[in-house]
């Protein structure tokens, strides 16, 4: 089984941008610990940054055509605005499920809104580098059910 967890624009500044909000784990730290949670949960786990949409998107339409089981998503401010990756999201007949470090319902009212609400199995927050790996399980868990369906 394939996970694919992706990160958006400015997350490769984790560890750096903001520790108040996001701590100060690196991405290279919660890509370390996804991995090594997946093999716990005898699942390989591929991890994606970018922060230029068009690849991003590119990269949700391979996961398409690789058929992967299921997509973890950070998409950074994208998560507000991004029509576009919305749409390509859509188009993945697997699980997604929303993840984001800090509490985007306790900050600024853009944060408040996901244009991704409508097409992921669910939304995890607020949790730091947990919320991610919650955001596995939840993945992988229901990614699974589809399976046994």
């Amino acid at each position: 089984m394939k996970i694919l967890a992706l990160h958006g624009i400015n997350l490769n500044m984790f560890g750096k941008r903001d520790p108040k909000q996001y701590g100060t784990t690196t991405l290279a730290e919660i890509d370390a610990q996804l991995q090594a949670l997946g093999r716990e949960l005898g699942v390989d786990v591929e991890c994606f940054q970018t922060n230029i949409e068009g690849e991003m998107a590119g990269r949700i339409h391979r996961a398409h055509a690789e058929g992967v089981d299921a997509v973890v998503i950070n998409a950074g401010a994208w998560t507000h605005y991004s029509w576009g990756l919305r749409d390509a999201l859509a188009i993945l007949a697997c699980p997604i499920v929303e993840v984001h470090m800090s509490n985007v319902h306790a900050r600024e009212p853009f944060r408040h809104v996901s244009v991704f609400s409508e097409i992921v199995r669910g939304q995890i927050c607020g949790f730091g580098v947990d919320s991610y790996l919650l955001g596995l399980r939840a993945a992988v868990s229901a990614a699974r059910a589809a399976r046994a369906n």
